[in-house]
């Protein structure tokens, strides 16, 4: 033994020696010193049999060896842990003690950081009185951090919650083109806040990376929670933070979304919902789909970030636990109104719903990532298929609805047919939507029998050529519920007319091009031309000279036929005013065109055959009864031809005093025309006084009584 003790102790120097080199380069000595010693099992343990004992004096003086030292820097750590667990455990204790009461730790600043503190000293502490209060502490943080989420909501009463929602989110949305006035659909840009211009494209909400939307979550709590977190992850317990995030999140969304208007509704309740309140949930559904990706879950993804910033895929979890449910209420509702009962009356708003979530899906998947990014992807790429298909089927529906439209009464006066403004107002709009419209019906059936004009027209252009084919024919079949076919043709001309004014003012010329509208013109003149030849041929007949005897001079013969041709005339000129004074022209220009093409075939017929046959009648009895218009006055008949009933009564009336001036006695004359009861006038005219004028109550009659002229009478009084 004593002749091994030099050999062992050169050992255990050796050894002592590359354990101090080790440590020395070592920045967690007190662990490699652990771990290295180890390895020497229980052979240091006789030590102090290889070196002799010193003598008194010199024990006291002798410096410490390199083993102890290393001993006695091991010992000081391990002590002052031990203190610090004792402490830490004593600190959550305190606080789960009766008298701390229902106290909570995060509403002291300094009680928040020291009991974190604490918490984090317990994290990996063993011993059964360490892990009690690591438990204890995590289920106290777990409570904080559920009340810390609970109080830093901001409130949502005593204000407008829509305005106010949408004024913290300090958005920009952008509004629906012309067409959201058109269908009464108000932006809601005039309810943002005072933030900044989206910088990016498409929209983004305007808050900075550093803020966070006071609504959402208070940013003075975004620290608290972020400490709360970090402890709780550094201990094993994300899934335990996980889903109370997820839940009160999740609960915040969805209240969000209600204050939107945005409410659950099952596909039974979509489908039993009358129109009117549809409409307004379906509008409220696009301004709210906008608000919640840029806005809600924009925000809802920057908090997470923040608070979870230790942990990526705790982020992720979190995320995707609070905005889920948000996301699928919103696209559910989607998928309700894309497969259900189709109607020309839901066109516009599917497709609003439509280009809405074309627009924010990007967005939409970029929120999430992983399994939950697929899952939403492939639930909205189907319901945005499935709202195309709805806007593809609508569509149909309207053509069909136009076909099958079967009103059977003629509007008076030949006057714009109610079909064709609602088809022409429907068909403008579809223009506001022409960048969708062009992608869904691109495969769309839109063949015609003159498909030559539709080649080169968009699918869009090609749809509208349809729609307005169809109405054409419609208004056709719908002309011939008038027996008269001068009416006819004044349907014709006032229905084509308002088509082409439509199409020349608004988008649809450039879909349908300008030699659709030339041609359209070109039928309009036709249908003039017919109205002038069904009117007027009868009355022209009147003014020829076929027929007529050939002797002149004072021939019995030639006055007979001539004052058969007047009074002919007459009648047939009269019959006319009458009737087509209650006829409507309702474009000022096309109604003026249509007074002068009268003119100019009527008047120098007229004028014509008054100056060859006048001296034929001139001088004979009641000879005014068959002259009985000047060319001047048919000129103003033709000025009140196809207007307002009371210019025509009065020129009515202007004909009546040329035709009593002439006799001796009092008459009696009863027209049948269209005055309201309250209606009260006094004529007088060409020196005929008006001395009665009853308008009787059941506007079937006015009396005008013409006594014998008398001096003194008021020539030319119109009250």
């Amino acid at each position: 033994m004593a002749a091994a003790a030099p050999g062992g102790q050169e050992k255990v120097i050796a050894a002592a020696q590359h354990i101090v080199k080790s440590l020395a380069n070592s920045k967690n000595a007190a662990d490699d010193m652990i771990r290295i010693l180890s390895g020497f099992d229980d052979r240091l343990t006789f030590m102090s049999d290889l070196f002799p004992p010193p003598p008194p004096a010199a024990a006291a003086v002798r410096e410490p060896s390199v083993v102890e030292e290393v001993e006695e820097e091991e010992a000081g750590p391990d002590d002052a842990r031990e203190d610090e667990v004792e402490e830490a455990a004593e600190l959550v204790e305190r606080w789960d003690s009766p008298e701390e009461g229902d106290r909570l730790v995060f509403d002291s600043a300094k009680d928040a950081g020291d009991y974190l503190d604490a918490a984090a000293v317990l994290v990996g502490a063993r011993g059964a009185r360490a892990e009690a209060a690591l438990q204890a502490a995590m289920a106290r943080l777990e409570d904080e951090f559920r009340h810390l989420l609970a109080r830093g909501m901001s409130p949502l009463a005593g204000e407008d919650l829509h305005a106010s929602l949408l004024r913290r989110l300090s958005l920009t949305v952008p509004s629906f083109a012309s067409s959201a006035s058109d269908l009464d659909c108000p932006s809601f840009a005039s309810h943002t806040g005072d933030g900044d211009e989206s910088g990016g494209a498409g929209g983004r909400a305007s808050v900075s990376d550093e803020e966070i939307s006071p609504y959402l979550i208070s940013p003075d709590t975004v620290g608290a929670l972020r400490g709360i977190a970090d402890v709780m992850l550094r201990a094993g317990y994300g899934p335990e933070l996980c889903q109370v995030y997820g839940e009160m999140r999740r609960d915040t969304l969805m209240e969000c979304l209600a204050v939107l208007g945005v409410d659950k509704m099952s596909l039974e309740e979509v489908q039993r919902v009358e129109w009117g309140v549809l409409d307004g949930k379906m509008k409220k559904w696009i301004q709210a789909l906008k608000v919640v990706v840029r806005g809600l879950l924009a925000e809802e993804r920057r908090i997470c970030n923040q608070i979870f910033a230790a942990d990526a895929e705790a982020e992720e979890d979190c995320f995707t636990e609070a905005a889920k449910g948000c996301v699928l209420q919103l696209l559910n509702f989607g998928d309700a109104i894309a497969i259900g009962k189709r109607s020309s009356e839901k066109l516009f708003r599917i497709l609003g719903m439509y280009e809405a979530l074309d627009e924010v899906l990007p967005e939409l998947e970029g929120l999430f990532s992983g399994d939950a990014r697929d899952f939403i992807k492939e639930e909205a790429v189907g319901i945005l298929m499935r709202l195309g298909d709805a806007v593809r089927g609508t569509v149909a529906e309207f053509a069909n609805a136009i076909q099958g439209e079967t009103s059977r009464r003629a509007l008076p006066g030949g006057e714009i047919h109610p079909l064709t403004r609602y088809v022409m107002n429907y068909v403008r709009l579809l223009a506001d939507y022409s960048r969708s419209l062009n992608q869904l019906l691109e495969d769309w059936d839109t063949e015609l029998e003159n498909g030559g004009d539709n080649v080169n027209m968009t699918p869009l252009g090609q749809c509208v050529l349809i729609l307005i084919t169809h109405l054409q024919a419609k208004i056709e079949e719908k002309s011939k519920l008038y027996e008269d076919e001068a009416l006819q043709n004044i349907f014709l001309m006032n229905n084509l007319l308002y088509i082409v004014q439509k199409v020349k003012d608004s988008e649809l010329k450039t879909l349908l091009g300008d030699n659709w509208i030339r041609q359209r013109r070109g039928q309009i003149r036709r249908y003039s031309t017919g109205y002038l030849r069904s009117s007027w041929t009868r009355v022209l007949a009147c003014l020829r000279d076929d027929g007529l005897p050939q002797t002149m001079g004072s021939s019995s013969a030639l006055k007979g036929s001539l004052k058969e041709r007047f009074k002919n005339f007459n009648l047939a000129f009269e019959e006319l005013y009458k009737t087509q004074t209650t006829w409507k022209v309702v474009d000022p220009q096309l109604r003026e065109e249509l007074k002068i093409s009268i003119s100019e075939k009527v008047l120098p017929a007229y004028r014509s055959f008054v100056g060859r046959f006048r001296g034929q009648l001139e001088g004979g009895r009641n000879s005014a009864r068959y002259i009985k218009y000047n060319p001047e006055d048919l000129e103003n008949q033709r000025e009140n031809a196809i207007e307002e009933i009371p210019k025509v009564a009065r020129r009515l009336v202007h004909q009546l005093g040329d035709y009593v001036s002439e006799s001796d006695e009092p008459i009696q004359v009863t027209m049948f025309i269209c005055f309201s009861p309250e209606l009260c006038l006094a004529f007088a005219m060409n020196s005929c006084a008006v001395s009665v004028l009853q308008i009787c109550n059941s506007i079937d009659s006015v009396n005008i009584f013409f006594p014998k002229k008398t001096e003194g009478d008021h020539p030319n009084v119109l009250r």
